[in-house]
């Protein structure tokens, strides 16, 4: 049986950070749910798609081919056989992305290939509802989260670092009503799921938040089923 690893949490708790460098120890597949929805709302963008259009959205979606593949040891994910992964961290993509993954039509199509490979591979997975939803069976759930304002600071920080100008206080706003729309959506809304374990970031730096993910799969590669009570 392969090993899957589910990290689910809100956004900017550090989910695909800590999921590449796991990926990367361990020797696992990373699959990189966000980027996923992403290269999806990319697509709607570009067809000047509005978010709340659900009809169009589901006609779009019969029309696109999203795949990840990996060069060099790093993901690259392809939108109808262009590499777009440099266009998927915009504040309008990750918004886009945000609005439209409650659709069913979008969520059907992803997660059929996000199934595909954990059922054959070792994987990595981060999103939303990886462990309530996309992967109720994973070896070991992990919902990891921290405060707003933290969220917001690390976001801040990359975004300035990369040159962009931005607001804090309109990061942490934009992250709490994300959290709400992620939360109260009608489909596999954002929630623990009953046998994840929380780990909350708030206070750890990067070397520790690691140091408890890795024992976390050591125990759940030694004993699956009461990892959940670890």
């Amino acid at each position: 049986m392969p090993i899957n690893i589910a990290i689910d949490g809100p956004a900017g708790a550090g989910k695909s950070t800590v999921a590449k460098k796991l990926a990367e120890d361990y020797g696992y597949i990373y699959v990189d749910t966000g980027a996923m929805y992403r290269a999806m709302a990319l697509y709607f963008l570009r067809q000047g798609i509005d978010s709340h259009d659900e009809a169009a959205i589901g006609r779009a979606c019969e029309t696109v081919s999203i795949s990840l593949e990996y060069e060099n040891g790093i993901q690259q994910v392809y939108l109808n056989g262009e590499n777009v992964s440099s266009e998927l961290r915009t504040e309008a993509v990750g918004n886009m992305a945000s609005n439209t993954s409650v659709y069913a039509p979008v969520r059907k199509k992803l997660v059929e290939l996000q199934r595909e490979l954990a059922g054959r591979r070792d994987v990595v997975m981060d999103g939303r509802d990886i462990g309530t939803a996309v992967l109720p069976d994973a070896t070991l759930k992990v919902y990891l989260t921290a405060s707003s304002h933290v969220r917001a600071e690390r976001r801040y920080k990359e975004l300035t670092e990369r040159g962009e100008s931005c607001s804090l206080e309109a990061i942490e706003q934009d992250i709490i009503e994300r959290d709400y729309r992620d939360m109260h959506r009608e489909l596999s809304p954002l929630k623990q799921a009953e046998d994840a374990i929380l780990l909350d970031t708030s206070a750890l730096n990067f070397e520790e938040v690691m140091r408890e993910m890795e024992k976390l799969v050591e125990a759940a590669k030694k004993n699956p089923i009461a990892v959940g009570n670890f």
